[in-house]
């Protein structure tokens, strides 16, 4: 260590150098230290580089901690608290039963962000900001001030005091709260926000009907019983592009062993042409009435003597509601499935030539699917997320699990019908490893109000707020606090969200950047990133997975961590720090790591991970007991990931809903039935209840808000109204989500246009690389096109997550930003909605845009 230090002080180009460098550095010079593969290094620093590489270094696993749905293995190797080069998962030979946890392009990019130069490095205000705001209406546009932590933390306080002493703690709007909420719950509560960001109308709702809890990822089979499935429909899932791991690989180990593969979807994804899939366009927002023309199609075709097409054991043994003879107690004989699709009940049998109308598959295609699914013994029906990212799409998921009962895919092996998303893509099952807590305790926020994410900013806007079934608040937000939730960038309503952010008393944002939370704040603080913590895990992983990371530098510049911002405001405001944060992180750090638990020999009982001996704690600079667990300390620090090794037939795996099949009397579901709730009053409450649109108990169709009949002035006659195209939001590789829009490799070698059709283009002069003009009613944004042959015509690919850039001289932004284009339209559930968004395309007449991978960064002081 002594060598190294030594060799670190004499280092032409050393940490603290290199700091005081890119402190100074301008926009205009950014990319002189962002070169590819060699650090970040100067580009005249030629000697310097050859130093770096040769210095005595370690190798450490580090965070990869964005949501993007796999959390994957992350190394680097530190010289001297500077990450100089990467690599991923090699603990263990790579093999289809035990993969190794690989890392993307956007892990692998991680230090472009940590060691970014434009990371925040000092808290800042607004040149305008007063107490009470000022200038608000320059928030967006205004100088940037440095000022020092003192001044900084002194403002936070006293504006909070001031603000909650005025218009009471109601006032305060914590969107994503997190650490922070903490001091705000202390100091007497705030307003939170609910919604259901990625999950739509899978969030809550399905566990009405007899779903799985937790998100859903125990609604399929894991990966292993994957295999012994025959036939895979996917509908609206893209794993290669929005699922970060393994999860395609699962897939194409399904594919080896014999399934063939069904993709449902507005674009021929790379996933559907990685499995070489049977690829069904269809257009967003109408997947329930795809599956309900094949339910028609097995109602009408099946015959139990000559041709059984309906699992009619599995609807009369587990289900209720299906039809009149299988009524739950108390509920009209008439609001029964069966009827409501062969248009008994409104004289609108649902046909696989309605189907075709709406959702553009054709009629024999869907006859066909169905047929196909009905008499193949063991299919996997898998959604993701997206087709639920829509307006009144409350029954979608009570009408994708009907028809995977009607067939009898569920609890069987090679059988199951639920999510396949996110971590759980292709692998669904309980946690068999997973790290423990930070141990801190609950600080209840004593103001249980919480406004819904799609009317937030209206509410803000007009002082109202919908609390309920006929039950609309008076509600008067002065302040918004902004965490590591990215909210104004990624919920509905961008540009009300913008003018909210100019009307309030007070806005502070703690971040890594000057993100668009941060751009229309008055009080930005800078906060550390996973790297410069002290370490901790990934969560949550894959089902055998556990990542663990740990410090690769020291806090950057000035920033500080959520934690200790948030103790540090408590104390300038005269609370009782330490019941913020009643012990320091390298306690909570500790507490996670000795509360991991592993699955034990008998498949079923938790125990201990990590043994801990007393040299182990005291390393940690904790205070605990020495343990016994699965691996060692010291392993589980160089390793940085343990993961349980899989065998096909291991007492590990996982199909749902097995024990309710099994013995539904002893296993009931948690309904009131104890069954699948085809009728399910318990969801149209539920839905009712949260005050704005209803539903049937049944799975009817409802069309969307600005779905695809919206695009038309007259459906009948098919006439095209003014916002004749669909929006969807791929989730893309250059960014997760948000995260990483401003990283400048990810923008390099992932442009960011819209995706057209070239049957749309044409239609509209576009050429490929024309900057348009993608509008709505609610907002406008500009984009260079791409057209291709894998989107649906009449859909629209505007890619999700790229940071808001309004123009002054136009007031159009000029970046992509999808949530221009979404309105705050609250429906059911209060679904995040952002695949029901309509639009017209046109090209530019105006200057054409600069590819933004040119564009300077978001660097201030």
């Amino acid at each position: 260590m002594a060598n190294l230090i030594e060799k670190a002080k004499n280092y032409a180009m050393n940490r603290r150098s290199f700091l005081g460098w890119t402190a100074s550095v301008t926009a205009g010079a950014a990319a002189v230290i962002t070169l590819p593969g060699c650090g970040l290094t100067k580009v005249d620093s030629t000697t310097a580089n050859a130093d770096l590489a040769n210095m005595e270094g370690e190798w450490r696993p580090v965070a990869c901690w964005h949501n993007c749905g796999g959390r994957c293995s992350n190394k680097g190797y530190v010289v001297d608290g500077v990450v100089v080069r990467q690599k991923t998962d090699d603990t263990h030979p790579d093999s289809p039963d035990f993969p190794q946890q690989r890392g993307c392009n956007r892990g692998r990019s991680q230090r472009m962000q940590v060691f970014g130069v434009d990371r925040l490095k000092y808290p800042m205000k607004r040149k305008n900001w007063e107490p009470g705001g000022g200038k608000k209406e320059l928030r967006g546009k205004d100088e940037w001030v440095r000022i020092s932590w003192d001044e900084a933390l002194d403002i936070v306080a006293s504006e909070i005091n001031r603000i909650k002493e005025k218009y009471t703690n109601r006032a305060i709007f914590a969107s994503g709260a997190g650490d922070f909420g903490r001091v705000l719950s202390l100091a007497g509560g705030y307003i939170g926000s609910w919604g259901t960001t990625s999950w739509g109308s899978w969030r809550w709702g399905p566990e009405k009907f007899g779903m799985a809890e937790g998100f859903n990822e125990q609604s399929i089979n894991d990966r292993m019983d994957l295999r012994n499935s025959e036939l895979i429909v996917i509908v609206g899932g893209n794993s290669a592009w929005s699922a970060g791991g393994n999860p395609t690989y699962h897939y194409l180990q399904a594919k080896k062993a014999g399934a063939k593969f069904v993709v449902i979807d507005p674009i021929y994804s790379d996933t559907a042409e990685i499995l070489d899939a049977e690829w069904l366009p269809i257009y967003p927002t109408t997947d329930h009435t795809l599956f309900l023309g094949m339910a028609y199609t097995l109602l009408k075709e099946d015959n139990p003597a000559t041709n059984p097409l309906i699992d009619w054991d599995f609807l009369n043994k587990y289900t209720v509601g299906f039809d009149t003879e299988h009524m739950p107690e108390g509920a009209d004989p008439k609001e029964n499935f069966k009827d409501y699709v062969l248009g008994v009940t409104d004289n609108m049998p649902k046909t696989p030539e309605w189907a075709e109308k709406i959702c553009g598959i054709p009629a024999d295609k869907i006859r066909n699917l169905a047929i196909q699914i009905a008499r193949t013994e063991r299919v996997a029906l898998l959604t993701a997320w997206g087709p639920a990212r829509t307006h009144n799409s409350d029954s979608w998921p009570h009408m994708f699990m009907t028809f995977g009962a009607m067939t009898g895919n569920m609890g069987k092996s090679g059988c199951m019908t639920g999510v396949s998303c996110h971590f759980a893509t292709a692998n669904g099952g309980p946690s068999l490893v997973k790290g423990g807590s930070n141990g801190l305790p609950a600080v209840p926020n004593p103001i249980k109000e919480t406004i819904n994410d799609t009317e937030m900013w209206l509410a803000i806007l007009n002082g109202k707020y919908t609390a309920g079934y006929q039950d609309v608040k008076d509600v008067n937000i002065q302040m918004i606090y902004h965490g590591a939730e990215a909210h104004l960038q990624t919920r509905s309503a961008q540009e009300k969200g913008i003018e909210a952010h100019r009307k309030v008393e007070f806005v502070l944002s703690v971040s890594h950047f000057l993100t668009t939370n941060s751009k229309y704040a008055d009080v930005v603080l800078p906060a550390t990133t996973e790297w410069e913590k002290v370490g901790g895990f990934g969560s949550p992983n894959n089902r055998e997975t556990l990542i663990f990371w740990r410090q690769a530098t020291e806090p950057l510049y000035e920033a500080k961590s959520d934690v200790r911002i948030a103790y540090e405001v408590a104390q300038r405001m005269g609370l009782d720090a330490n019941k913020v944060i009643p012990f320091d992180e390298k306690q909570q750090f500790y507490n996670q790591i000795s509360g991991c638990k592993v699955i034990g020999a008998d498949g079923k009982t938790m125990e201990s991970l990590v043994t801990l001996t007393e040299a182990d704690i005291k390393e940690i600079g904790a205070a605990g007991k020495p343990q016994q667990g699965r691996i060692t300390y010291q392993e589980l620090k160089t390793r940085g990931v343990y993961q349980i090794e899989r065998k096909p037939g291991d007492n590990l795996g996982f199909i749902a809903y097995e024990g309710f099949v099994k013995d539904p009397v002893a296993n009931p579901l948690k309904t009131a039935s104890g069954k699948l709730e085809i009728h399910c009053q318990a969801l149209a409450d539920f839905v009712k209840g949260k005050g704005f649109t209803q539903i049937k108990p049944i799975p009817t169709y409802n069309p969307s808000v600005e779905g695809y009949e919206a695009t038309f002035t007259d459906f009948n006659s098919k006439t095209k109204c003014e916002y004749p195209l669909q929006v969807i939001n791929p989730h893309y590789l250059r960014r997760s989500h948000s995260i990483f829009d401003n990283n400048p490799w990810l923008r390099e070698a992932w442009p960011n246009p819209v995706f057209l059709a070239t049957k749309d283009a044409e239609e509209r002069g576009i050429k490929e690389g024309d900057t348009v003009l993608i509008r709505s009613k609610h907002g406008q944004t500009l984009r260079p096109a791409h057209l291709v042959e894998w989107i649906m015509p009449g859909v629209v690919g505007l890619p999700h997550g790229a940071w808001v850039e309004i123009d002054e001289k136009t007031q159009i932004d000029k970046a992509g930003s999808d949530n221009m284009l979404t309105g705050a339209i609250p429906t059911g559930q209060g679904i995040g909605a952002w695949n029901s968004t309509i639009c017209q395309v046109e090209k530019w007449t105006g200057d054409p845009l600069e590819e933004d991978a040119k564009w300077p960064l978001r660097i201030v002081l």
